[in-house]
């Protein structure tokens, strides 16, 4: 495809204009490619051409039928209609006008609701911040009146007689929490990509809950329930599983063919089915040995993220009373882990790549829920945290904070030292600069088609563009 440049008399599309401006266009590419993907080599053009005329009439003449058609004289229930159509509309106005993300499969309408649920969810949170205790409680106890009855047990003995060890005991802590356990770390190993990261997150984790069992009762283990059953098979394997699955999908060789030009109803249902699969999967490389201490202190940074991720899990469950595997607590947790996947790789764009000045809208919302869920957590457990010793807490901050550092700053003389210059040559961030061949991806229209050749497939090295020159967007 030719490359089409944009009219100069356009305000803010000349050259001189963007010099004068301070910017520059291949960092507004880097910046548009992790927030509004371009789908390449579109095939069915009837599902990624805009069809808003028809969905604004659909949407409003069923609004209007349930509307009139609908019993009224149960207020709970109008109640519930009210806020599904809140959500409905609010999910459509994602759909027309929020980002694609950095990924294009299976659609990037399934990542555009996604993103308009976290921007809900965070909305929900900051409204709970303003609510007292009671009323918080009673908003919970409106959605699912059977948590009156559940209470957190605070006497129960979770590490009792740890000195009785046995095959038979260990084998009865193998129960589903233990299989979530083992998949939740083989989605972070597919989310984050490094060994070294993912034995951080694990090693600091078994610290936090050490450091926070005094407060969570469900935190004391025993130490071989903490070393065997929690950091070797749970972590370690799905860890090693993670990692084992990413490698598959790096070797493997992605050439799709265009549904319409599969003959055989066998092949078009497979290709049906290999849309929810990845478009193209590439080698992800934190660190370099000549990293500079930003971008290191960038994926400590990310270390410690992942620990108030965990906390808030089990901080919101304990100080709302919810039993674990209630459908709130549940959703959550798969939830949280669905817009993870691309706040990780715009982090991870944002952090490796110097043309991006600017972190990806997703991964904001992501950092802003963080952080909500922790003031919401503190705010309504003020007895609890009563109870905690400043000490205590300082220390464990300080642990956490020189762990990281210490993982982190060994991976990087491991990539220094160990892997060699070929393992540097095959990182993404060691190749070429690239180039954006298309102006609608310049502009930032994400139904823009380019060729596949033309679509950035790695992140170039800092060393190639030491000579570009770039400033930094507020």
């Amino acid at each position: 495809m030719k490359k089409r440049t944009p009219p100069s008399s356009l305000a803010g599309n000349s050259p001189a204009h963007q010099q004068s401006a301070g910017r520059d266009p291949t960092t507004i590419n880097e910046f548009k490619y992790i927030n509004e993907r371009p789908v390449d080599d579109i095939s069915l053009n009837f599902f990624y051409k805009p069809h808003t005329i028809t969905l604004l009439a659909v949407s409003i003449f069923g609004v209007m039928y349930f509307a009139f058609v609908r019993d009224q004289t149960d207020v709970q229930e109008n109640i519930w209609a009210g806020m599904v159509c809140v959500i409905f509309f609010f999910l459509i106005i994602s759909v027309l006008a929020f980002p694609n993300g950095p990924f294009t499969r299976p659609h990037p309408v399934v990542w555009r609701m996604l993103f308009g649920l976290s921007v809900l969810y965070l909305l929900f949170l900051l409204f709970l911040m303003f609510q007292d205790y009671k009323s918080i409680m009673g908003i919970f106890y409106w959605f699912d009146p059977t948590l009156r009855a559940f209470h957190i047990d605070m006497d129960k003995d979770y590490a009792a007689n740890c000195s009785d060890v046995s095959l038979e005991r260990i084998w009865s802590h193998v129960d589903v929490f233990a299989v979530g356990h083992y998949l939740g770390w083989a989605f972070k190993a597919v989310l984050i990509r490094h060994m070294g990261i993912l034995w951080a997150i694990s090693v600091m984790w078994e610290i936090t809950e050490i450091t926070f069992a005094h407060l969570l009762p469900n935190f004391a283990e025993c130490w071989w329930d903490a070393l065997i059953l929690d950091v070797l098979v749970c972590n370690g394997f799905g860890i090693w599983c993670g990692l084992k699955f990413c490698k598959l999908l790096e070797m493997r060789e992605y050439k799709w063919a265009s549904i319409r030009d599969i003959s055989s109803t066998s092949g078009k249902l497979k290709r049906a089915v290999l849309q929810f699969t990845p478009e193209s999967w590439a080698h992800v490389r934190w660190l370099d040995p000549t990293s500079t201490y930003m971008r290191f202190f960038a994926v400590s940074q990310l270390v410690l993220l992942w620990q108030l991720t965990e906390l808030n899990t089990f901080f919101l469950k304990h100080i709302f009373e919810m039993p674990p595997s209630h459908p709130v607590v549940i959703g959550r947790l798969v939830f949280v882990g669905l817009f993870t996947a691309p706040s990780v790789r715009q982090y991870y764009i944002y952090v490796t790549d110097t043309r991006c000045k600017r972190l990806g809208t997703q991964c904001w919302v992501y950092i802003a829920i963080l952080i909500s869920e922790a003031i919401l957590c503190i705010k309504n457990g003020r007895e609890l945290f009563e109870r905690t010793q400043v000490k205590n807490i300082v220390f464990w901050l300080f642990i956490q904070a020189v762990i990281s550092i210490m993982f982190v700053y060994s991976c990087m003389l491991w990539h220094k030292y160990v892997d060699g210059d070929d393992s540097q040559d095959s990182s993404p961030v060691k190749q070429p600069s690239r180039e954006f061949k298309d102006s609608a991806v310049l502009s930032g229209d994400s139904k823009g088609k380019s060729s596949t050749k033309n679509s950035p497939k790695s992140t170039p090295t800092k060393k190639a563009r030491s000579h570009h020159n770039s400033v930094k967007e507020d």
